[in-house]
């Protein structure tokens, strides 16, 4: 039998091998502070500069309500994906094998589909927008004009490359996701500096303000992106031991986050004041080209294009257990190529068909949220209530689980998720979906998802509880809770 050591070696090898089973605490060697270059990569994305662009043509706000727009949202964000991050290091299993324990075997299936069908429309905004890195940067270096046997191209090397990051897995995303970081950030304040050089400041800070609604709506819209990674927080926590600080895996997570969305949304709504256009461009990435200079744009590009990749590969990370979590039987990898060949089929069809990115991408980002909170506020009322997992029942797919409840179905959580998520969706406006209530303030102020995580929270919490047809998982939480609770207020010499 192989010791705890070499056990621990070959699944931290370069492939991954682990699937939705919990990590062994004997496995669990992960730090705290590797979580901060982990969300870095996450929002490493041009489109943070069009959105950004948005705050100021959109919305109409001025240079010092951006400033809080882009304060506000990752913190908020970030917040809640750091607080659901939690289940990770106390289950040691990916968010969506957790969700077994809430929603029961048979109900996680629901939330569970719909969150990875939304994946899928994540991934191919991703690839879309990577392929348009790779277009401007072969125009600029080699005059290379965009056509579609070009996009076909650049498409599949862009997703081909995301399935082998993904798929070698946990690893491989810290490596790429350390060194992006510090490439990125090199990137970001050269780029930085030249905008303060080469920009007329009094035309930014002259413009008028907008109003709060419009300031509310922009908080929610770059949140939108944030709430999208909730679900996958537990997938990145769980090599973490026990006694890792929650409070510094929530730091951890907003910091790695804020440090990339702040100073991309400055950035984009500083370009918008010389360059109106930005924020309605079919290309969200051609532009970089345009304002800045080759000897800028083309390493920039180059770096963006890798934490595109790597945002990705994360999605599509997280989106490989979430296959398996539905039934599918094949391993993760597996699961991640289904993904990549849908997204490579969508992303054809938004490049060549669809008329308006930007449109496009806003409408997908605000169906996203809500989709996403009304999973978030069950899953985040029942982390409350809930010190540990059984990991036995979580793999017992049988009518043998304790996490089995009636029929396979805990009836208040599903009661809490669908209620709150067809109510999110009546206070939801998009272009091509307008909800009743979408005139009401919450509507108007783009507060839909929000609405959708206090209701399913409340209802949640106020629904009975009952018990599932075996009490042996009530043991073993306690069990666990206890040996928890004397960890976590024991010194710890885990790094932060």
């Amino acid at each position: 039998m192989p010791s705890a050591a070499e056990a621990t070696a070959d699944s931290e090898g370069a492939v991954e091998t682990r699937g939705l089973e919990p990590v062994p605490d004997a496995e669990r060697t992960g730090r705290v502070r590797e979580l901060f270059p982990t969300w870095v990569a996450a929002n490493i994305s041009v489109l943070l500069l069009t959105m950004g662009a948005g705050l100021i043509v959109f919305n109409g706000l001025n240079f010092w309500q951006v400033l809080v727009v882009a304060t506000a949202a990752p913190v908020l964000s970030y917040g809640i994906v750091g607080l659901i991050s939690i289940a990770g290091k106390r289950g040691g299993s990916p968010g969506m094998a957790l969700s077994r324990a809430v929603f029961g075997q048979r109900g996680n299936l629901f939330p569970g589909s719909l969150i990875w069908i939304a994946r899928w429309g994540w991934e191919t905004i991703n690839a879309v927008t990577g392929a348009y890195a790779v277009l401007t940067v072969l125009d600029l270096l080699f005059g290379i004009k965009s056509n579609t046997a070009l996009i076909i191209v650049t498409l599949l090397l862009f997703v081909a490359c995301t399935f082998l990051v993904s798929g070698l897995g946990i690893n491989a995303l810290r490596v790429c996701s350390t060194w992006s970081t510090y490439l990125f950030g090199a990137f970001s304040v050269l780029v930085l500096v030249y905008l303060v050089a080469d920009t007329e400041w009094s035309a930014v800070f002259d413009k008028p303000a907008g109003s709060t609604a419009m300031m509310i709506a922009g908080i929610g819209t770059i949140a939108a992106g944030g709430i999208s990674w909730v679900p996958s927080g537990p997938d990145f926590t769980r090599y973490l031991p026990r006694t890792a600080s929650s409070k510094a895996m929530v730091g951890s997570t907003i910091g790695g986050a804020g440090i990339v969305v702040l100073p991309m949304v400055l950035m984009g709504a500083v370009m918008a004041v010389a360059t109106p256009g930005l924020a309605s461009a079919q290309d969200p990435v051609s532009f970089i080209g345009e304002l800045l200079p080759a000897w800028i744009a083309v390493p920039y590009l180059l770096i963006a294009l890798i934490g595109m990749l790597l945002i990705n590969s994360m999605s599509m990370y997280s989106a490989g257990f979430t296959a398996q979590t539905l039934g599918i039987k094949v391993s993760r990898a597996a699961a991640v190529s289904v993904n990549a060949v849908i997204s490579l089929v969508f992303g054809f069809l938004l490049m060549v068909v669809a008329t308006s990115f930007i449109g496009s991408f806003i409408s997908f980002l605000t169906l996203l949220a809500v989709a996403f909170s009304a999973w978030i506020g069950v899953f985040g009322v029942d982390m409350l209530r809930r010190r540990s997992y059984d990991g036995e029942a979580l793999m017992d797919t049988t009518r043998t689980s304790a996490y089995w409840y009636r029929g396979g179905f805990a009836w208040q959580a599903m009661t809490a998720w669908a209620v709150a998520l067809v109510s999110g969706l009546l206070f939801t406006k998009v272009d091509w979906f307008s909800g009743p209530l979408a005139s009401s303030w919450i509507g108007e102020n783009g507060l839909g998802w929000a609405a959708t995580i206090v209701l399913a929270g409340v209802l949640y919490a106020v629904l009975p509880r009952t018990a599932g047809p075996s009490e042996a998982v009530d043991a073993a939480e306690a069990r666990e809770a206890g040996r928890e609770t004397v960890s976590e207020t024991a010194p710890t010499t885990v790094s932060i």
